[in-house]
Formats: C-alpha cells, structure tokens, sequence
C-alpha cells in the first residue's frame, strides 16, 4: 500500500463532506436517481462523481438494485468515480435543503463546472481513493460519512 493511499484513506468522509458542501455552494450537485439518470444521459462528460446510498429499509429493494447496477456500470464505461455509503440520512444531512425536494437521495452527482476552470482538493483526494481502491479490486468502496 502506497504512502498517498495511507494519507487518502485516513479520512474519505472528510473529503467527501466537503466535495459535497463545495458543490452544492456552487450549484453542480445533481440529487436522485432519476435526475441523474437524465444528466448521465444527456451530458456524461460533465459527470465528476457519483455517491450511491443505501440504507437497510431499501436493502430489498429490487428496483433500485437495478437502478444501481446500471449507475455503477456507466460510471465504470465512462472512468467516472463512484462510491458508497450506507447512512442515507446522513447524506441527506450534508446536501441540505436541495435533498429535501427529493424523496430520493439514493444517487448524488457532482459535476463539472460549466467553465471548466475548478480544482478541489477534496475531491482531487476523493479521486485517488477511488483509484486506489480500484487497484486493490475495491471497485465500488464505502465511505463512512462524518458526525456533525
């Protein structure tokens, strides 16, 4: 294990908290299945990362395992970083009022912005973990979002 895995595992919540929290603020946070679906569809290229959520009251969910297994293969086909967490709520939490228009929050997109011209050092770390994680056949890791 290299030392930039150690260094980028010691907190992927983290990163990913404030990936969200920088998104949401500048308006690239795509929340649902279906709405990201739809920008998946309709624009692939502008997809920076996607976090899938599950919790157990949708663990039986036939559906949404579907809907999933097809997220996770397009991410795949289009080198687009994907993760999960399992504390759907938690999710919730972070991406605020945006996912309160939403009874789905089981997908959440971060895209790129229109301009092109961004860097964030979260989500540049969010990224490595996930490259890494590939590497150690970890093809969809789960993070453990931060308390409060």
């Amino acid at each position: 294990i290299t030392l930039q895995y150690k260094l980028t595992m010691q907190s992927p919540g983290k990163s990913l908290k404030e990936a969200l929290l920088c998104a949401q603020s500048e308006e690239r946070l795509t929340v649902g299945v279906y709405e990201s679906a739809k920008i998946m569809t309709e624009d692939p290229d502008s997809v920076s990362f996607c976090v899938l959520a599950m919790d157990e009251e949708f663990e039986c969910d036939i559906a949404l395992q579907i809907h999933f297994t097809l997220i996770q293969s397009f991410c795949f086909d289009n080198d687009i970083s994907i993760v999960r967490v399992s504390d759907m709520q938690r999710l919730v939490e972070i991406v605020g009022d945006k996912a309160e228009q939403f009874e789905d929050a089981h997908c959440v997109l971060i895209t790129n912005p229109a301009d092109g011209s961004w860097e964030d050092p979260a989500l540049e770390k969010l990224h490595l973990f996930c490259e890494e994680s590939r590497r150690l056949n970890d093809w969809v890791p789960e993070i453990s979002l931060p308390e409060r």
